[in-house]
């Protein structure tokens, strides 16, 4: 296979990575709706559908703004055109968690509501890193040379860490784990789990990846990754010392 990976359509090339960010989206709600008729769910659909459009708009923006802060130097010469074009699933996530929390507060909603969603994100994610991974070196997904014994060339004849692939098995190995945790957990734990757990990850790979420090010869997702440690960190010292108890 030569990356990156595209299919011709009335004499043009297009990425596959447009496919497969529309198919994560409509396959990650239909496996909501699914997974909403099996459980009872304390919230009302007109609120569920309220904070979706928190979370929908607070992703919009969140995942433009952090990718613009991938690269500090180049936001002076950033377009409007630019800004919308990309963006970063991490900064997403942020940017659903407040817009999330928002629209809670406007409509009075106090339960927890982002445990419904842990299985659907997981298959949406697996789904849109395909196409991430199709894109090669069109796609700021890839990592930095290696030797390691995954390297695959992406498009520009180095053998790179294949980051996005990294991310498909990880989400893999957390739909097995979600699908078959046992552990009795208060609502709203297992999406905090998640969001623990993908951060974790997002934290570690960037390592592998070719970033641009923001601060501290950190990238902006090693902050945010912080930053989501510092916000759950109620939650992490209270699972920690239940697991190790």
């Amino acid at each position: 296979m030569n990356f990156p990976v595209k299919f011709e359509l009335f004499g043009q090339l297009y990425h596959w990575h447009y496919i497969f960010e529309t198919l994560s989206f409509l396959i990650g709600v239909r496996v909501y709706y699914f997974l909403k008729k099996r459980v009872a769910d304390p919230i009302s659909d007109e609120n569920r559908l309220w904070i979706m459009l928190g979370a929908m708009v607070g992703a919009l923006f969140g995942s433009r703004i952090i990718a613009a802060l991938e690269d500090p130097e180049s936001i002076k010469q950033l377009t409007l055109f630019a800004f919308f074009s990309n963006k970063t699933i991490a900064g997403g996530f942020v940017g659903a968690l407040f817009g999330v929390e928002l629209v809670k507060k406007a409509i009075n909603v106090k339960v927890a509501s982002g445990d419904l969603y842990v299985i659907p994100i997981i298959v949406a994610l697996f789904i849109g890193r395909i196409g991430c991974l199709l894109m090669g070196i069109d796609e700021p997904t890839f990592g930095i040379e290696t030797d390691f014994f995954m390297g695959m060339d992406l498009g520009d004849g180095i053998k790179r860490h294949p980051v996005a692939l990294y991310e498909m098995i990880y989400m893999v190995l957390l739909f097995i784990y979600f699908n078959s945790l046992k552990r009795e957990l208060i609502n709203g734990d297992r999406f905090k789990l998640f969001m623990v757990l993908y951060f974790l990850y997002r934290f570690m790979v960037e390592f592998i990846k070719p970033y641009h420090p923001l601060f501290l010869d950190l990238s902006v997702i090693h902050w945010i990754s912080l930053f989501i440690f510092i916000y759950y960190n109620k939650f992490i010292i209270r699972i920690s010392k239940e697991i190790f108890k």
